[in-house]
This record gives C-alpha cells, structure tokens and sequence, in this order.
C-alpha cells in the first residue's frame, strides 16, 4: 500500500519520531549529540519552527513541535540529511543512518499538548538513560532540563509550556514537576506515539461503546485527535493541496509569481528584489515569500538567492505575508491570471 503524504499546516503540532535503522544508534557519544542539538536549535530558530519538547536517546529521538512557514518536511529534511553526513563522516561509515521516513503524526493541542511534553521528557527515563527524576533534571539531551531551569536554549519554548501550568514562571515550573512525577509509573503509552482510529479513541474499548452509541468517528494515522480534528485537518489539507497543484498547472515558478504579485501591488519588478522600503513594496515582497514558500513549496534558501537577502529576512516576511494574504485575495488574483 502507498505511503500517504504528510500532512502539515502553519501553527500545527507535530510530535515527530526519527529511528535508526535496524534500531542501531543514531547518538554514540555526547559529541554526537551536541552536533544534532546545534544543528536543531539554527534550524528551528532559522525556519521560527516553535519546539515544546524533545529527548535524544542512543537510537531515537522524539521532538513535539509547532510549524511556522517552513514546512515540517523542510525542517525535518535539513536537519536530518545534515546531521546523517556528519555523523557518517565522523564515525568512517556509509549509507543510511534513520529507519525510512520519520513519523510525524499531527496533533490536537488541548488535549494531547502537555501530555506530549510529559510522555517525551520521561523517556530517558523510561529508557533506563537516566536513573531517575533528578538525574533527569539535568539531563543535558532532553527538554526537561530546560523547564526546570537547569538548562537554557533559546530555541526551546519553555515560556509557552511554563504557562499552561501556572502564572508565574516558578508556579509553572513547580505544577509542570509535579505532573511529570504523577506520569512516571504510567508506561510507555503508544496511544501518544501515533494517529489512527484507535489510538485518537483511546483502545478498542472505548471504540466498541462510541459504536454501540451510535457514534461514528473519523480516523486517520498521520492525526491524532478527535473524529470532528480529524475531518477539519484533513478538509484544510485538501484545499491547499488543490491549490498547489493549481498553482503548478498553471505554470508557476518564483519568477511568474513575482511578475504577478508585482502586478497586483502595482509595483516595478525590481523593487521586489532590490529591498526597497516603500510600504506597497515591503508588502508584495512579503505575499510573495509566503506564497513562494508554502505554495510553491520552495525553501526559504532559494529565494532568498533570487531576492538578494538572507534566508532568514525570507522567513520573517513569510510570516508577515501569511497574515496580508487572507486580507487582499492577492491568491484567487493569481489563481485567475
């Protein structure tokens, strides 16, 4: 059976899963580790991709993150492919190091959000990596440090878990250790490792009694949440991908997307690429970073070359673009074209 294509939205939660292969190490000393943990913080902080939680283990590791304008197969590409070629070169070997695709299941924030955060930061503990709590607490390869206030990495969101839990950063970090304690005799719950039917429901118990209520509910692998999350997810996921493949159809590549976005804000070609400061100029410039970027799938890299600025100024305007877009209809003007 075919693979289906991921599924990812701005702002969406996405627990991802990255395996060796064969289940070999992917992290053979703490060199390796700190190489994939710069290597995640200058990805994240470069694509404003919000991370909530993560663990490294010998030969896995979990991340919960939150899309900005750089899709998650984006980031996830760069990190990977990067830290796999210094890994090999490092330790004199070939081939694959990661278990095919990693697994990005795609989750409903309310309530899968903290228990994500509990269930990957008690891996190494679960693990047996860490002995226990305390130790765990400053373990340097796991966000739980960082909300204890052992560790710091400006890349980690901490201020956003920290204040699900309480008003204050100390009665957050206070409430956030006492919940990771109730969770520690809890297992290794698979429900939280992945989508489906099942999984979303919470068994095949709870399934059986929705069925004999006469409640029918949406399920789906890539998803985890309720049957109404599942249907709105997947309903937004068609539409965008109708309209890149629209988009394709009609011929469009960065330099017929930026012919007509000029044309709509009624501005030269050239300011769009030499960094002129007049407002319509910053606008267009701004709709065509995000419509390059999350319509034509093109990395931030790419047209930051065809713009002459940096791919980070790319990523800052796709964020800008993606709240004029909704306002001006500047896509069904281009869709029309």
């Amino acid at each position: 059976m075919p693979r289906q294509a991921r599924i990812d939205a701005p702002g969406a939660l996405q627990h991802v899963i990255i395996r060796g292969i064969e289940k070999k190490a992917i992290f053979k000393d703490n060199q390796d580790r700190n190489n994939f943990v710069k290597r995640l913080g200058n990805i994240l902080l470069g694509t404003s991709t919000a991370c909530y939680a993560w663990a490294l283990i010998p030969n896995h590791a979990h991340l919960l993150l939150r899309s900005g304008l750089v899709p998650i197969a984006t980031v996830m590409r760069r990190l990977l492919t990067g830290y796999a070629q210094q890994f090999n070169r490092r330790h004199h070997r070939h081939g694959q190091l990661f278990q095919n695709r990693y697994k990005s299941v795609l989750c409903e924030e309310d309530p899968y959000l903290l228990e994500l955060v509990r269930y990957i930061h008690l891996n190494p503990l679960r693990s047996g990596f860490v002995r226990d709590l305390k130790e765990l607490k400053f373990y340097r390869y796991a966000g739980h440090a960082v909300l204890m206030g052992s560790l710091y990495y400006e890349w980690q969101a901490k201020e956003y878990v920290l204040k699900l839990f309480g008003k204050t950063e100390r009665q957050g970090r206070r409430e956030y250790a006492s919940f990771v304690t109730l969770g520690v005799n809890e297992g290794r719950r698979p429900e939280l490792v992945g989508g489906g039917l099942l999984r979303s429901v919470g068994g095949w118990s709870t399934l059986k009694i929705r069925r004999l209520q006469g409640i029918r509910i949406k399920g789906d692998e890539r998803i985890l949440g309720s049957g109404d999350f599942v249907e709105r997810v997947l309903k937004v996921a068609n539409e965008d991908f109708e309209q890149r493949t629209r988009f394709k159809r009609q011929g469009y590549d960065l330099e017929v997307l930026l012919e007509r976005v000029a044309s709509y804000y009624k501005v030269d070609e050239n300011s769009l690429r030499d960094g002129r400061k007049q407002r319509e100029a910053v606008k267009a410039r701004s709709v065509l970073c995000y419509l390059a970027v999350r319509k034509l799938r093109m990395s931030a890299t790419e047209v930051a070359l065809k713009l002459n600025i940096t791919p980070s100024a790319v990523s800052k305007l796709a964020m800008r673009g993606q709240s004029v877009v909704p306002i001006t209809g500047v896509e069904e003007f281009l869709i029309k074209c």
